[in-house]
């Protein structure tokens, strides 16, 4: 056999036939069947179509028709969305003529965003007209005028999350947030955007309000004094509870103290921490109930959250008891965003950080590194502000009370730890759910890792997918069509090179033409010698009643013939001590284009393991692996 190609770099850049090159060509960089909104599709001389908001209703168009009798009088007009109109069983009628020369067009009902999209298609197919977009309602974009919101710098900041862009799609409007901690205190700041909780420490003494559970979550205080709770020392109250429930929901635009991350969501607060701290069995029985599920002798909750807070957490492996009662809570829709602890350890040490099925969230300074208590490791999602006292503002900004031992008057106060991180993330969290009411707890880790950006100071500890960015998150929500069902790979197609990936080999990570999407890809082997590759990443398979898959787009391009697998692509699963593999492909796969691979993952849903493409060359004549977009997703 001739070896036509020695070089993996001329490999990489395979030169394909001119045919199929001008195919090629004519797709751009679009993915296939697309079309740029905004703009016509010269292919197809196709009007272009507007976007829709996924949740709005809309009720008038704009129609650019084009020159010439199909736009010359109301009737030959109205041909244009006849059928279209029909076919939705509305009777539009033409409002005014717009300066710009277009055509303002209302239908006789408010259409879903869904039906909103049909009626244009329909419109923009009868070849009669430039353009159609709705005539979307356009809101003052928010600028808080809370005096101290120019302190945020989490907020705002270089290095902060970026929360601003995303109130321009959405404010938490219609979003619940409970906020499992040491209850509440009464804040200007805070009062109207705080619904009715619930007290679920058991223990009248911890309590300090001399009952045991009721249905008032009014904080009284975690102060103690020395010899008390295993401390040889004293301590104030924290009124941690205030702080955190003020960075997910601070009333905003009040002229009053802060900003808070999803200013038009409401707080649900539910108390589970006194005096030397809480009991794991209230905080579950606070999970459940906070999610709507059902507690023996505590009424239930009328306001049900999509998203749980958990800014506590304690040593040892995640026991059952908080795995099931999270579980319950993810079954009914709930996302858990949990705080990954401030002991500058690894977070697989801390509970429920360590728990499936949760957010966990690591702290992040105002450098755009890792706080320096902050825990970090593979256990972590991604890292959000959470600030650094140390440094002159450099801690978190939030509601307070001013008591030393039992409640005062309202106030504000820096505090520092992941603690303080994670309401930034659930507030995110509230901001996506009001976006888009239907995503799931799945979708929503997913879209919240895919939304982050590389930390900016780095952190080679392990900062999960990176630092959240707010106004990236939300930029992923636009359109009607929800993110994949819970793909919890990271960087799927090597957009971003080989973040969230390892692999033994430097020259893994490629990007160019040679991608089936986008720029990025990885390629494995290719050399013509006796090679190796790993490519691996660490995943967690999402639970759910569906089939579990990884799916991924594979092109082999080969040297060898087609008879004899020299060269070899072994796709595996890690699990412990346990390697699986799932499927094995080789030279004779060879050909010209991608082709997409689905791998059946249904034994692994709730495991964490590890995905590992496993790329073998023999001694001589090359083959080289492409992939790109990967995924593993449950249906």
């Amino acid at each position: 056999m001739e070896n036509t190609l020695s070089s993996r770099r001329k490999y990489s850049g395979l030169a394909l036939s001119a045919a199929v090159l001008a195919g090629l060509m004519s797709f751009g960089t679009a993915p296939a069947g697309a079309t740029t909104p905004g703009t016509a599709d010269p292919a197809t001389g196709t009007a272009a179509v507007g976007n829709v908001q996924h949740g709005e209703q809309y009720s008038q168009f704009i129609v650019q028709y084009k020159a010439g009798a199909q736009g010359a009088t109301a009737a030959a007009r109205a041909n244009a969305w006849g059928k279209a109109a029909k076919d939705l069983g509305i009777t539009p009628h033409e409002v005014r003529g717009l300066a710009t020369g277009a055509t303002l067009v209302a239908s006789s009902r408010p259409l879903d965003a869904r039906q909103s999209q049909e009626f244009m298609a329909g419109i923009a197919a009868s070849g009669a007209v430039e353009y159609v977009e709705p005539d979307a309602r356009m809101r003052a974009s928010l600028t808080p005028n809370d005096p101290r919101y120019g302190e945020q710098w989490d907020f705002t900041g270089t290095n902060g999350m970026r929360i601003p862009g995303a109130w321009n799609t959405s404010t938490g409007s219609g979003s619940v947030v409970a906020v499992i901690d040491t209850g509440i205190t009464a804040h200007p700041d805070l009062d109207s955007n705080v619904l009715p909780g619930y007290d679920f420490i058991a223990d009248s003494a911890a309590a300090r309000d001399g009952n045991g559970r009721d249905a008032n979550p009014q904080d009284q205080g975690d102060w103690y004094a020395s010899g008390e709770c295993g401390d040889s020392s004293s301590s104030n109250s924290s009124w941690h509870g205030t702080h955190v429930a003020g960075t997910v929901a601070a009333v905003t635009g009040n002229a009053t103290g802060v900003a808070g991350v999803a200013p038009d969501a409401k707080v649900v607060p539910v108390r589970v921490l006194g005096k030397c701290g809480g009991m794991l069995s209230d905080i579950a029985d606070a999970i459940v109930w906070a999610s709507g599920g059902t507690v023996t002798g505590v009424p239930a909750n009328a306001n049900p959250a999509k998203v749980i807070n958990m800014s506590l957490g304690g040593s040892g492996n995640c026991s059952s008891t908080y795995q099931n009662a999270i579980n319950s809570a993810v079954g009914r829709g709930t996302t858990v965003v949990v705080a990954a602890g401030n002991e500058a350890a690894n977070a697989s040490t801390s509970q429920p950080a360590n728990c499936g099925n949760v957010v966990t969230v690591a702290a992040s300074n105002n450098s755009g590194g890792l706080s320096y208590y902050s825990n970090y490791g593979s256990a972590v999602d991604l890292t959000a502000p959470g600030g650094d006292v140390r440094q002159t503002g450099g801690g978190i900004l939030s509601t307070l009370n001013t008591g030393t031992t039992t409640p005062a008057a309202a106030g504000y106060a820096w505090y520092q730890g992941t603690s303080m991180a994670t309401p930034h993330v659930a507030g995110l969290v509230a901001l996506m759910k009001a976006a888009n009411p239907s995503l799931t707890p799945a979708q929503v880790e997913s879209t919240l890792k895919q939304g982050t950006r590389p930390m900016p100071a780095g952190c080679t500890p392990g900062c999960g997918a990176g630092l959240s960015d707010a106004t990236a998150t939300l930029a992923l929500l636009g359109g009607t069509t929800p993110p994949p069902s819970g793909n919890v790979l990271l960087n799927p197609g090597f957009e971003s090179g080989g973040a969230s990936w390892t692999s033994n080999k430097t020259d893994t990570f490629e990007s160019g033409t040679s991608a089936r999407t986008g720029t990025g890809y990885a390629a494995l082997n290719g050399w013509g010698q006796a090679t190796s590759y790993t490519l691996d990443q660490k995943v967690t398979v999402p639970t759910g009643s569906g089939a579990g898959s990884l799916s991924f787009y594979l092109r082999v391009l080969s040297n060898e013939g087609t008879t004899t697998a020299y060269d070899t692509l072994k796709v595996q699963v890690i699990d412990g001590a346990t390697t699986t593999t799932l499927a094995t492909y080789s030279n004779k796969d060879k050909g010209s284009s991608y082709v997409q691979r689905t791998l059946d993952m249904s034994a692994y849903k709730g495991k964490a393991v590890t995905v590992r493409f496993l790329g073998t060359e023999d001694y001589s004549y090359s083959t080289i692996f492409q992939l790109d977009d990967t995924s593993v997703a449950v249906s």
